[in-house]
């Protein structure tokens, strides 16, 4: 077979235009024996990583290049090929897709240098492009000749293909415009220049045509430049083209063209092999007439062209070599990066009061001296300088992970807690086996994030830091959008058919189809091979976002081994005005490690910006200050703070608010902060599924004495009653048995995770433990242990990190809960609606103040109430009280009340509310509009929720005085004089005139809140359902602690949360929690539940549910749900047919499953449901294909119409079972449902503002 090797090859991170994966496309190159393969990914390099890894493994050597648009020189102007004119796509998101440019490839040819040419030329392409602006990135020419003789010379070599200013020329058939289009190419490359043939096949004279590539390869025999043979390849096997086809309706916002064969891909594109290349070569040389020896010259030239394409992953792109930042840049100038180091360290011993213990000062030695074993030490530095640059900003900040374990980093105020106290493990962190790279991540305040980058940027430099990307790959919700859209189907229904699915892999579809009982009700053989298109798309990167956290340090070559592209977020100016956009690599997390870049995580967590805002709000309403961190404020054992733990009553609360983790809490019961550190651990996928969980709760009560595998384990399993918890406790156990050290132990825990060395640890630990003496009983009983909880077991050092702001949030809320609210409802930190922390807060005491113009802030705060309403909300921890004397001056406890904020009114923008804020008071309503002119929507918002009650009047006679003003003031612009605001600020509040109309009533005030502020702030929503409730004999939540287990009731509420996480049965249980003014309800329904309940769990919002009650604890109890209702249609019912109609619906069990996707009676507003939208068909006739597969595809490919009966209802033969057989297996070993631990379908019910859930996820 003869040689060939693709030197313009573009893989899915070629956003919507590759079709193949970088490692699908290596192992089909070494199938097809190729011995080398070029990646060149248009605009990018993000995909070059993992192909030089995929490469490795297949024994392919890698070309690394990249694709770019290229501006002509000054002057020039090239005409587009033929069918190539430029138009304006539909309106749709409002973009303009412009690619017209002109593209080449270039190829890296000369190591390092070759690839720093791309980085550069890769960069300066973006750097040119607006962020968010939907035109593709184009290198000027003034750019590429200033990067280009910057560099080494024949760095890279340049690929002028069909696309080409050169190839449209020709294309057009102009040579004589082609050769002076070539000069400067050739005056800047020489004879790193190549004229690129392509045969696709295509008819006529444009890209990819027989005579484009007879055109272009006697062009360039006739001009003496060297040409090369190439596919363009875009995918990897044949018969994607109809893949490649849906890419481009992505990427060009437009339909694919059915009528039009030229308009689609070729389906020639693929990974061919050697002797298909070579009979092109052949096809080609005859159609420009040259023979036979032209086309095996054609051949020999690609080759040597790739022959001369060099770049050594580890040598020149620097996988495998550590790059930190120059040690004077962390206070090493004079002395090395480990004396500073070691200074830093002694000097913290003395400050923290260690310097007195021996064992500290053991401790600090053997984590410096593995340090110093790996030169970590500028690692250290570098973090601790962050860290202190973030402390000096006032940002809160803690270290999280394994990083917590190592004394060095509490000693450098990396880590919060004593890691010798808490018996944390270095080597759970870093070892002289573990020659990674240490992974320190540390946590902010979310709501200042981007301050904590500029530090880092001020500090290290831009030409050294870079985030880091994060590819947004394609699930079956996007896949379906693309396909859809491709299709031409009406948007309505593919949006309906998109929500319908759970957030899964695109490649799952078919399958869920089948097994989740939400979707029965599509259709699914309506829409034929769609599928087929929709799975083909699985993880295909759609768009290249920034990471959330991750940020990239290194020397000042960064940018010369990695290219970096500007972002939408941008880097706050010090003086607050505006910012510059922040650089991104193109590189995700796992490419940068592999590169040794340094990456640090710095995640913004809400909890913590919620915590900052609470003491915060404390200094400004008191004068005093709470530091968090100071063991004299926050004592370690407050019993108010255990007492409210214990309560199980921990929403807000950090890692202890979900319904499971409020189960375990009401279990276990926590009174330590150990106690709280295992609850942390306990409550992990791993430990539940290995039934860890229970042992431990038996021992920890006394019901069952602990015991040991052997007496010589008891020393690191005391503090867990015998049961395995930690991963530190595995290492221990490993160490203690076979007599290995930490890091041994630690690396043979890891390799636990892994069944095909699973075998070569047990023969290991059998061998050393039978050596040194341990019965045969007691090493396989141990090793039982070791299997089953080395993988799943927990990080403690992890669980101590977290465990920290745990016990913070949990002090906060037991002694200033107003303030704990106002931080929590800011920044919403948790997994709960805002409505349901409100509810909360009333549960607990806390007055809710109304918005109000003259008093409400931006943000949430805190204001003294009266001592009247002590009589009326209680006192003490559960009323609001702080620290301070009573508003009438006794000494009682202060009682604080919650003020809504500006901020959460639906389209008030941050201007429009930080304005109302500085021009408090407002003497009048006309004197609001002047000065703080609001939009008239926003303010018309304020008056529907109270916000302007202060002026007087009802409500609805304020929106008649704000349209009069509205009106008034277009008057102005047209010559009438302005308005009369009054006297402004400071004077006394005038009421705005009754003008007689009736006020808005309680149930308009309530749908206005919901609306408007996502919140029923005035009264619970199910209060209008309590008389209904009580017909029914529903049982309230505060109620439900007396029901017995296993007592058959019903709850009711409203959803505020639906999760489906693993479990350790395997099952998918479907969790859900309901409100009810009174408590939480949390639910659970089982597999056999799904048909019946499944469908209204998701798609109502007001749920009815019939259940059993389930007790494991004083304070655990839940509801396992047989049945579930809509509340709003059985309201409905009830005022229609009275409650007789609504018993017998009961009667009937749970409602049966409706079309999914469909305008269930829940799905928008709670009233009836329309029966489902049916899809409609658009394309009444198959347009012509390509070829006869590309024709099958898109023919078969379009919905039926409606009354198309289905071509077969039998169950679909390439669908799996539905039983729940298959799982998913994670890289720890934890197996789980393939449905378990994912959002569910559907957006939900109720309301046009999703009111559950809603909380984007922090880092916590």
């Amino acid at each position: 077979m003869p040689r060939f090797t693709h030197l313009h090859t573009a893989s899915g991170f070629s956003l919507r235009y590759g079709a193949a994966h970088p490692e699908r496309l290596a192992e089909r190159a070494a199938e097809r024996g190729m011995d080398a393969l070029a990646l060149t990914d248009r605009d990018g390099l993000a995909g070059a990583v993992r192909f030089a890894k995929a490469a490795a493994s297949a024994g392919v050597r890698p070309l690394f290049g990249t694709e770019l648009a290229v501006a002509p020189p000054v002057g020039d102007h090239p005409a587009p090929a033929p069918g190539t004119a430029r138009r304006r796509g539909p309106v749709r998101g409002g973009a303009f897709i412009d690619e017209s440019a002109a593209r080449a490839v270039f190829l890296a040819r000369d190591g390092a240098a070759g690839w720093a040419m791309l980085c550069r030329l890769v960069s300066a392409a973006h750097a040119a492009t607006l962020p968010g602006d939907s035109t593709r990135p184009v290198l000027t020419w003034d750019a590429l000749t200033q990067a280009v003789r910057a560099g080494a010379p024949d760095a890279v070599t340049v690929l002028l293909g069909p696309d080409s200013e050169t190839g449209r020329a020709l294309a057009a058939g102009r040579p004589d415009r082609a050769a002076r289009l070539l000069a400067p190419w050739r005056e800047l490359f020489g004879d790193a220049l190549r004229l690129e043939v392509v045969d696709h096949g295509r008819t006529g004279t444009g890209p990819g045509s027989l005579r484009l590539a007879a055109r272009t390869l006697g062009f360039a025999v006739e001009h003496g430049v060297r040409a090369v043979l190439t596919n363009a390849v875009r995918y990897a096997d044949p018969g994607q083209g109809p893949v490649a086809d849906v890419l481009d309706s992505a990427r060009r916002l437009v339909p694919v063209d059915r009528h039009r064969p030229e308009a689609r891909d070729s389906g020639e594109r693929w990974l061919k092999d050697a002797n298909a290349m070579a009979r092109a070569a052949e096809r080609v040389a005859e159609a420009a007439g040259l023979g036979r020896g032209t086309a095996q010259r054609l051949l020999e030239m690609t080759e040597e062209t790739a022959a001369r394409c060099r770049v050594d992953p580890e040598d020149d792109i620097g996988l495998g070599t550590v790059h930190f930042p120059e040690p004077r840049l962390v206070g090493a100038a004079r002395r090395t990066a480990g004396r500073v180091l070691r200074s830093r360290c002694a000097a913290g011993m003395v400050l923290r009061g260690y310097d007195r213990r021996r064992t500290y000062w053991e401790r600090m030695d053997h984590e410096l001296d593995i340090i110093e074993h790996h030169g970590f030490a500028s690692y250290f530095l570098t973090v601790a300088q962050v860290v202190e640059d973030t402390r000096d900003l006032g940002i809160r900040v803690t270290a999280r992970g394994s990083g917590a374990g190592s004394l060095v980093n509490h000693l450098l105020g990396i880590a919060h807690a004593d890691p010798v106290e808490q018996r944390l493990l270095m080597e759970r962190f870093l070892s002289k086996r573990r020659a990674v790279l240490p992974d320190i991540d540390i946590d902010v305040e979310s709501a200042r994030r981007l301050e904590v980058y500029r530090a880092i940027f001020d500090r290290f430099g831009t030409e050294r830091v870079a985030t880091v990307a994060m590819p947004e790959t394609y699930r079956v919700r996007h896949a379906v959008r693309d396909v859809g859209a491709a299709l031409g189907m009406d948007p309505a229904e593919v949006d309906r058919l998109a929500k319908s699915f759970p957030h899964i892999r695109a490649r799952d579809a078919r399958a869920a189809l089948a097994e989740l009982p939400e979707l029965r009700g599509v259709d699914a053989d309506r829409y034929g091979p769609m599928w087929d298109l929709v799975e083909a798309l699985d993880a295909l990167p759609r768009g290249i976002a920034m990471h959330p956290c991750g940020v990239l340090l290194s020397d000042a070559s960064l940018l010369d081994r990695t290219p970096v592209v500007p972002t939408r977020s941008e880097i706050p100016h010090r003086d607050g005005e505006g910012g510059s956009p922040l650089p991104m690599s193109q590189f995700d997390k796992v490419d940068v490690e592999e590169m040794g870049l340094l990456k640090l995580d710095v995640l913004g967590v809400r909890m913590q910006s919620a915590m900052a805002h609470a003491t915060a709000e404390i200094g400004r309403a008191t004068g005093r200050a709470v530091d968090l961190d100071d063991p004299a404020q926050v004592p370690p054992g407050d019993p108010a703070t255990y007492g409210l733990i214990r309560s199980t009553e921990t929403l807000g609360c950090f890692q202890i608010e979900s319904p499971g983790q409020r189960d375990l809490v009401g279990r276990l019961l926590p009174a330590t902060f150990h106690d709280l550190v295992v609850d942390i651990s306990l409550f992990r996928p791993g430990p539940v599924s290995a039934d860890m969980v229970r042992p431990f709760i038996e021992a920890r009560h006394g019901r069952v004495p602990a015991r040991y595998p052997h007496p010589d384990l008891e020393e690191p399993l005391r503090e867990t009653y015998g049961v395995v918890v930690f991963h530190e406790q595995i290492i221990e156990i490993l160490r203690i048995m076979t007599g290995c050290d930490r890091g041994e132990a630690d690396e043979k825990r890891r390799a636990l995770s892994n069944p095909e060395v699973q075998g070569q640890v047990r023969a290991w630990f059998t061998e050393r433990t039978g050596r040194r003496g341990y019965t045969p009983e007691v090493i396989e009983r141990t090793w039982e242990i070791v299997e089953a909880f080395g993988s799943y077991g927990f990080c403690k050092a992890h669980a101590v990190a977290f465990a920290v702001p745990t016990y913070q949030s949990a002090w906060l809320k037991a002694h200033h809960p107003a303030a704990f609210y106002a931080g929590l409802l800011t920044h919403d930190p948790g997994m709960y609606p805002k409505r349901l922390l409100l509810a909360d807060a009333r549960r607990r005491g806390v007055p809710v103040l109304p918005l109000d113009v003259n008093r409400s802030a931006v943000t949430h705060r805190i204001e003294l109430v009266s001592d009247v309403l002590v009589s009326d909300v209680g006192s003490g921890v559960g009323s609001g009280a702080g620290p301070g004397v009573g508003p009438g001056g006794g000494n009682g406890p202060a009682v604080w009340g919650l003020r809504l904020a500006l901020a959460d009114v639906h389209g008030m923008s941050e201007a429009e509310a930080r304005r109302i804020e500085d021009g408090q008071p407002y003497s009048s309503l006309p004197d609001l509009w002047q000065r703080a002119r609001p939009s008239r929507p926003v303010a018309e918002r304020l008056a529907r929720v109270g916000a302007l009650d202060t002026f007087g009047a009802n409500r609805r006679d304020l929106l008649l005085h704000l349209a009069e003003l509205h009106g008034r003031q277009r008057g102005v612009y047209e010559g009438q004089l302005p308005l009369d605001a009054g006297d402004g600020a400071g004077a006394p509040v005038e009421e705005v005139e009754p003008a007689g109309l009736p006020d808005l009533s309680d149930v308009e005030r309530l749908s206005a809140e919901l609306g408007v502020l996502g919140m029923d702030t005035t009264r619970h929503l199910m209060s209008d359902h309590r008389e209904f409730l009580a017909e029914l004999g529903a049982l309230p939540a505060k109620r439900l602690r007396d029901a017995g287990n296993g007592e058959t009731v019903l709850v009711a509420g409203a959803k505020a949360a639906t999760q489906t996480p693993p479990i350790r049965s395997g099952r998918r249980v479907i969790f859900t929690t309901l409100d009810d003014s009174t408590g939480l309800v949390d639910c659970a329904f089982f597999d056999d539940s799904h048909e019946a309940c499944a469908h209204t769990v998701f798609h109502s919002w007001l749920l009815l549910v019939r259940g059993t009650v389930q007790r494991r604890g004083p304070r655990s109890f839940s509801v396992v749900g047989a049945a579930a209702w809509n509340l709003a249609e059985l309201a409905e019912l009830r005022r229609e047919g009275g409650l007789e109609a609504v018993t017998a619906r009961l009667a009937e069990g749970g409602r049966a499953v409706a079309p999914a996707g469909s305008g269930d009676a829940g799905a928008m507003d709670g009233g009836a449901g329309d029966g489902g939208a049916v899809p409609r068909r658009v394309h009444s006739e198959p347009g012509r294909a390509g070829s006869a597969a590309a024709e099958a595809t898109w023919a078969a490919a379009e919905p039926r119409s409606n009354t198309e009966p289905p071509s077969n209802t039998e169950p679909r033969p390439d669908a799996e079972p539905a039983a729940a057989g298959r799982t998913i297996r994670l890289e720890t070993g934890y197996e789980l449902h393939p449905w378990a631990d994912l959002r569910p379908a559907g957006e939900g019910a109720g309301t046009g503002r999703k009111l559950w859930h809603a909380s984007p996820g922090s880092a916590g």
